[in-house]
This record gives structure tokens, C-alpha cells and sequence, in this order.
């Protein structure tokens, strides 16, 4: 059996990936959200030439080869194209054993406690504060993530004092039992981000997610050194040796690898295995409703230093409305694994047909 075509169904904002072997069977995936469409325009340029012919079951070996071949190209969108290889495999490989991705990874079927993950700068204090504890009622949320700082702000907050305000007005409306995570998105210096994290300190919450700017992993690691509430980062990085001199430096208290960012599934586990090895819990980034939460809750039900909540946003995106069946949701704080093989959900036709095709394959 080996690999002989692999299609793609882009977008700006998603790139869906079919494989598909000479004996007929196929898997599908997704490479990284946004500008995917340039993604896939790599993924058929640069990696499928590398995965076409190839035994489908050899995810790893794939994988690394497609990495190491474009090693002339090491960064995101290589990383991205590969992603949405390996996930296609992952899904194709439950298919073909009768199972489901989980199961593959020796994981088990539970249902996974998720914090609501808000996305927003520009909403005031009290309205964060009201739709959190609106949605604890609806959906039975316990967790909760909230953006202080700006996007690689350099300490220039939203606007003055936003983040020394939502900080105890969320924490007021979701009361003391509810965890409250907190990310700045790369937004302070060193000293600010401690003087930050002091405050966030006295609210009890549950974790700084990217204090400094994400390459500048000394500051991270100083502003660790500095303070209890534990350092979360590394959604961004996509380098494995990258991830070893983090773990290896003690950069972060909580590791965040997104698997579409990485590069997929197997590089992930990877970096969860370091991450365990080193005692240190690995929660990954999963920042929209596109297939990544999906990804992730089946990695989650899998890894042993699994932490203990899968991000889901909260908010609206249009753009992974319908996508695929059954969609993930929120119940008394949980989230299900979908019943099926492989990823166990099958990708919405109609939103196969408005999107871009393209397909490489063995002549």
C-alpha cells in the first residue's frame, strides 16, 4: 500500500487535506488555520513530492523526511503543510485498524474538562466579566481564559490600565472556585511582566501564558525564575531542537505545542514526551473550532502529562461554522470525543465544494 494522491480544499482561513492510497482507502486532515491557502500552495510544491509513493502506516518516518528534505525551509508554513499530512495519516491509519486516533495513541475514551478561551482585547472588562459567568451557567464552564497585555504589546497595554481591571472584575464574577488563566500574547518586557504577574498573583490564577515576546526565551525564563504563578508558552515554536533547549532551560511551567503549528501529531508527542520526561504538564494551543480542538482532545485523552483542560474559544468564527459532523461542544464543563473511526467526524461536503481543489498525485 503506499500513498497516491493528496488533495486539497483551501481557503484563506482553513485547507483541508485528503490522502488517499492505490487500494482506495483515505484519511483526512487539516493544515494550520489562517492563510491556508498559501499553505497548501507549499504542501503540493514542496512536501508532496516527498509523501506520494510513500507506506501511509510510516507517519513518523514521513514526517521526518518531509522536515529534513526542505531543511533549507525551516519555519512555519513547511511545519503547516506537514500538519495537514500527518493528520490525513492519522486518520487514514484509525480507518484502516478499526480504530480511533486516541485508541491508536493508547489513549481512552473520557470526557475532557475544557476552559472557555476567549479571544477579545476589545471587549471592557465588565462585559468579559458578564458573558464568562453567563456561559458557567450554559455550558457549565469552571475555567475560564482571558487576554491582558497587547500583542507584542512592549508593556503598552490595550489601553491604560484595561488589564489591572479585568483581572479582579473576572475573577469577582466567576467567583474563587473557577479557574482563571490569563495570556498576554508576547506583550511585556521582562520587568513588567513581573511586576504583572505579582498582581495576577493575589487572584489566584491558574497560569501566565506568554509574558514576553515568544522568541526572547531568556526573558521567559527570568520572569519564571521571579515568580509562583506558573509560565505557560510555546504555541508558536515548531523547531523539536527548539523545544529541547526550552525544556532543557526550564523556560515554562506548562507547555502549549500547537499540532497544527508543529507540524502534526506525531512531532507533538514528541514534545509531550520531552515535556513529561522533565516533569512538566503539556496542555496544546487550540485556539479556534477549525479540526485542531479536535486534534487536541484526542491527543489530551492519550498523553500521560496531559493538562487538565482542552482550550476551546468562545467565540464566533463564522469561518469554521459547518465544517464537520458531529461538531465539538461544551456540556457541564466537558467535552466528548466524537464516536467513530479515526478522527471520528466527517468533514462537510458542501463546504468541500466552495473551496479551492487542487490534487498531486502518482502518475
Amino acid at each position: 500500500m503506499k500513498v497516491q494522491s493528496i488533495e486539497t480544499f483551501s481557503t484563506k482561513e482553513i485547507c483541508i487535506v485528503r490522502i488517499r492510497t492505490d487500494s482506495g482507502e483515505e484519511g483526512i486532515g487539516q493544515v494550520a488555520p489562517y492563510h491556508a491557502n498559501i499553505t497548501a500552495m507549499v504542501l503540493h510544491q514542496q512536501i508532496a513530492p516527498h509523501v506520494l509513493g510513500a507506506d501511509p502506516l510510516d507517519i513518523d518516518g514521513i514526517v521526518d523526511q518531509c522536515i529534513e528534505a526542505e531543511h533549507k525551509f525551516p519555519g512555519s508554513y513547511v511545519c503547516r503543510a506537514v500538519g495537514g499530512i500527518d493528520t490525513a495519516l492519522w486518520d487514514l491509519k484509525g480507518k484502516l485498524e478499526g480504530k480511533a486516533v486516541f485508541e491508536l495513541l493508547g489513549g481512552s475514551d473520557k470526557p475532557i474538562n475544557a476552559y472557555g478561551s476567549s479571544m477579545r482585547r476589545d471587549i471592557t472588562p465588565e462585559d468579559e466579566a458578564s458573558r464568562l459567568s453567563q456561559l458557567m451557567e450554559t455550558n457549565g464552564y469552571n475555567a475560564f481564559k482571558i487576554r491582558i497585555a497587547n500583542n507584542f504589546g512592549y508593556d503598552v497595554d490595550k489601553w491604560p490600565g484595561r488589564t489591572e481591571k479585568i483581572v479582579p472584575t473576572v475573577r469577582k464574577s466567576i467567583g474563587d472556585k473557577a479557574t482563571l488563566l490569563v495570556d498576554a500574547n508576547s506583550g511585556y518586557t521582562p520587568e513588567k511582566a513581573i511586576e504583572v504577574g505579582k498582581m495576577l498573583e493575589t487572584y489566584n490564577v491558574g497560569h501566565f501564558e506568554e509574558p514576553c515576546p515568544y522568541p526572547k526565551i531568556e526573558w521567559t525564563a527570568q520572569v519564571k525564575q521571579e515568580l509562583e504563578v506558573p509560565i505557560a508558552g510555546g504555541e508558536q515554536d515548531n523547531s523539536l531542537d527548539h523545544w529541547k533547549r526550552m525544556i532543557d532551560m526550564e523556560v515554562m511551567d506548562i507547555v502549549q505545542p500547537d499540532i497544527c503549528y508543529l507540524g502534526g501529531v506525531a512531532r507533538t508527542l514528541r514534545v509531550a514526551e520531552m515535556a513529561s520526561n522533565a516533569g512538566i504538564p503539556c496542555t496544546p494551543h487550540a485556539a479556534n473550532l477549525s479540526m485542531v480542538t479536535l486534534f487536541t482532545l484526542h491527543v489530551l485523552a492519550s498523553i500521560e502529562n496531559a493538562g487538565p483542560y482542552l482550550e476551546f474559544s468562545i467565540e464566533d468564527t463564522p469561518w469554521t461554522d459547518d465544517l464537520f459532523y458531529p461538531a465539538l461542544e461544551v456540556k457541564d464543563g466537558k467535552v466528548n470525543i466524537p464516536k467513530g473511526l479515526g478522527w471520528g467526524v466527517e468533514v462537510n461536503k458542501k463546504w468541500l465544494n466552495k473551496a479551492d481543489y487542487r490534487v498531486t498525485q502518482l502518475n
